[in-house]
């Protein structure tokens, strides 16, 4: 992946660090729920294709900002902090290559393909 994508998603995770900073959680809580997302990676366990959606929904920062505005509403920081961890967790997952997946395998991505 170009390297000024790579910044620019290393500016979005800081970005994501400014939101969760606002919030009244100890950081403790963003260290621990920051790999969360991944938990998408089970639909894998059924198919390729249930795989991509369960991983998908959790990796894109479309329903992170969802999660937050929702938060915001309904002023509940809980949901605004699962909208923060998506958000900061699909940036990092970004600076590392790691993109939304097809639905044909885990290593076949919006960025490209994932090295073997």
């Amino acid at each position: 992946m170009n390297l000024i994508l790579k910044i620019e998603e290393l500016a979005l995770f800081l970005l994501g660090i400014y939101f969760f900073n606002i919030l009244d959680f100890s950081w403790w809580w963003f260290i621990m729920l920051l790999l969360t997302p991944d938990i998408g990676m089970l639909g894998y366990l059924i198919n390729t294709r249930i795989g991509a959606i369960t991983y998908n929904v959790l990796h894109h920062r479309g329903v992170a900002v969802l999660f937050y505005l929702i938060g915001i509403y309904t002023q509940s920081q809980t949901i605004q902090l699962i909208g923060v961890i998506i958000f900061c967790h699909a940036a990092l997952d970004r600076v590392f290559g790691y993109g939304l997946k097809y639905f044909d395998h885990f290593k076949h991505t919006h960025l490209g393909d994932l090295k073997k």
